[in-house]
C-alpha cells in the first residue's frame, strides 16, 4: 500500500512541477515558437503514457497484492489487449514524429534572404567563415588544410579570397536577419548546439548540414557541443552575441580575410613565425586545452609560461624552457604537471613547425614586471598557482567555482561544516593548502588534495591569495578550502 501512495504522489508532483515552473523560455529567434511547440507536444503525450502507466501500477500494487490463499489466474495472450497496446502506441508514437517532421522541414527550408554562416568543429573549439562582399562562400575540402589554411577553403578559388574568417570561440550576428548555418566537422562528430533559440543540429566529419534561423533579440548566448567528442568535450564552448547591425558591421570589417590570411603567413621575420604558430596551434586545436590569456582550462596555460619553475606530478621540477617545452610536445606523458589530467597525445610536428610553436609559447613567456620585494612574491605566487592548477578550481574575480574564490577571502570568515567559524588568516590558509581535509567548510566537496610546497613557495602562494583580499569580503564564496 505504501508504494502505492508513494507512486501516485510521484505523479502529482510531476504535474504540479510542469504546471507550477516558474521558469519560462526566451524566444531570442524566429523560428522558436514551433519548435516549442512540438516540445510541448511530445511533453504532453510522453506524460498522459507516464501517467496512465504509474496510476495502473499504483492500481495493480492495491487491487492485485499478495492474499493468503490465492493464486494468480494464468493468461498466456490476449489478441485484445495486444491490439489495443499496439493501436494505442502507434498513435502516440506518430502524434510525436509528425510535429517533428513538419518542424524539421520548416528549420532546413531557408528563406532566399538569407546569408551563410559556416560554422567548423575541431576538437575541441570552433571556427567561423562568413561570405565577402560577394555574398559568397569559398569553396572548401580537407585536402587544403594546413598550417596557414586551418578551414581548407580553396586558395584557387575567386570567391573565397574575400571571405572573412574568425578563428576564436566567439561569433557574433546582426539582429532580424536570417541566417543560413552550415556545419562541417573536421575530426569526430560534434553537434551545435544554442540552447536559448533552439538549434541543434549534428556535424559529421565529411558532409555538411545546415539550418536557418533569425535572430530577434539582443543578447548573449552560450555555443555548446551538444555530442561527446573526446576528454575536452566539456570545454568546448562558445558564445553568440546578436547586436545592431551597425555594431555588426563595424566588428565583421575588423576581422581577417582569407587572402589577408594568406598574405600575413607569406611575410618574413618574426612576425611570420608567430603568426605561423598561431595558424598550428589553431590547427592541432592546442588553444582548446591552452589559453594564451592566463583562463583556466583543461591543460596549463601558455602565458607567463615560458620561463617559470613547473612542478609535476611526482614532485620534481624543471625549468620550462625550450627543451622542456619540445619534449612535452613530443612526449607529453613525460612529465606529468601537477594538478593536470594526463590526456594529451603526442604530436610529430617538423622543425621549422616546432620553432614556431616554441615561439609562440615563448612571445607569451613574459613573466610580469615586479618593482619590490612583495610584488616579487605575488607574481611568483601567481605563476605557482597556474602550474599547480588552483585557477582551475579556484577564481580571483568573485566567480563561483569548484573552490571558493580568492577575491576577499584573505581576512574574510567562513563557516564550516560543523557549524563553526574560523578567520580566513595565514595559519588557515597555509593549512588548507597542506592539508584541505582538515576543515571542511560548508557548502563545499572535500575533493581537493594535500599540496606540499616549498616554504618559500607556500608563502608566495599565500601572498598572492593576499593580494587578492582588497575587494569587497562579502563577495568571497564559501569553500571547504583556499
Amino acid at each position: 500500500m505504501a508504494i502505492a501512495i508513494i507512486l501516485i504522489l510521484i505523479v502529482i508532483a510531476s504535474v504540479l512541477f510542469h504546471v507550477l515552473a516558474p521558469w519560462h523560455a526566451a524566444p531570442p529567434a524566429s523560428n522558436w515558437g514551433s519548435i516549442d511547440t512540438t516540445l510541448f507536444i511530445t511533453l504532453i503525450i510522453s506524460g498522459i503514457f507516464f501517467i496512465a502507466i504509474t496510476v495502473f501500477m499504483a492500481v495493480a500494487i492495491m487491487r492485485y497484492r499478495h492474499k493468503e490463499g490465492a493464486r494468480a489466474h494464468y493468461q498466456p495472450e490476449s489478441k485484445k489487449l495486444e491490439f489495443w497496446l499496439i493501436v494505442v502506441t502507434s498513435i502516440g508514437i506518430a502524434a510525436m514524429l509528425a510535429p517533428g517532421l513538419v518542424v524539421y522541414n520548416d528549420f532546413i527550408r531557408v528563406p532566399k534572404e538569407a546569408y551563410e554562416l559556416e560554422v567548423v568543429a575541431q576538437q575541441w573549439q570552433w571556427t567561423y567563415r562568413f561570405p565577402g562582399q560577394d555574398g559568397k562562400l569559398g569553396k572548401s575540402d580537407i585536402k587544403f588544410v594546413d598550417a596557414t589554411n586551418p578551414l581548407g577553403v580553396d586558395p584557387k578559388d575567386p570567391a573565397g579570397q574575400d571571405d572573412v574568417l574568425i578563428k576564436n570561440n566567439e561569433i557574433r550576428l546582426p539582429l532580424d536577419k536570417p541566417v543560413k548555418v552550415l556545419l562541417r566537422s573536421k575530426d569526430v562528430l560534434h553537434n551545435f548546439y544554442i540552447p536559448q533559440i533552439r538549434s541543434k543540429m549534428d556535424m559529421v566529419p565529411g558532409m555538411v548540414s545546415y539550418f536557418w534561423f533569425t535572430p530577434t533579440k539582443t543578447g548573449k548566448y552560450e555555443v555548446l557541443c551538444a555530442e561527446f567528442c573526446g576528454v575536452g568535450h566539456f570545454n568546448m564552448r562558445g558564445q553568440m552575441i546578436v547586436e545592431e547591425q551597425g555594431a555588426f558591421d563595424q566588428w565583421l570589417s575588423d576581422q581577417p580575410t582569407f587572402a589577408q590570411t594568406l598574405a600575413s603567413a607569406a611575410k618574413p621575420g618574426q612576425d611570420s613565425v608567430l603568426e605561423k604558430g598561431r595558424q598550428l596551434v589553431e590547427q592541432y586545436g592546442c588553444s582548446a586545452c591552452h589559453s594564451q590569456d592566463g583562463s583556466a582550462r583543461l591543460g596549463p596555460g601558455w602565458k607567463g609560461l615560458y620561463g617559470r619553475t613547473e612542478q609535476f606530478a611526482d614532485g620534481t621540477r624543471a625549468l620550462v624552457d625550450e627543451a622542456y617545452l619540445k619534449e612535452s610536445i613530443l612526449k607529453p606523458q613525460a612529465r606529468l604537471v601537477q594538478g593536470y589530467p594526463p590526456v594529451m597525445v603526442a604530436y610529430t610536428l617538423k622543425d621549422d613547425e616546432m620553432a614556431a610553436v616554441v615561439a609562440l609559447i615563448k612571445s607569451l613567456g613574459d613573466a610580469p614586471q615586479a618593482s619590490g620585494p612583495g610584488e616579487d612574491q605575488v607574481a611568483q605566487g601567481q605563476q605557482l598557482a597556474q602550474s599547480l592548477g588552483c585557477l582551475a578550481c579556484h577564481s580571483v574575480d568573485g566567480n563561483k567555482g569548484i573552490g571558493p574564490t580568492w577575491q576577499g577571502l584573505y581576512g574574510s570568515t567562513v563557516t564550516l561544516a560543523d557549524g563553526t567559524s574560523v578567520k580566513a588568516d595565514e595559519g588557515y590558509l597555509k593549512e588548507s593548502v597542506l592539508d584541505p581535509g582538515g576543515k571542511i567548510v560548508k557548502g563545499y566537496a572535500a575533493v581537493m588534495p594535500a599540496l606540499k610546497p616549498s616554504d618559500k613557495d607556500l608563502d608566495a602562494l599565500i601572498a598572492f591569495i593576499k593580494s587578492k583580499a582588497n575587494a569587497d569580503a562579502s563577495k568571497a564564496q564559501p569553500g571547504k578550502s583556499p
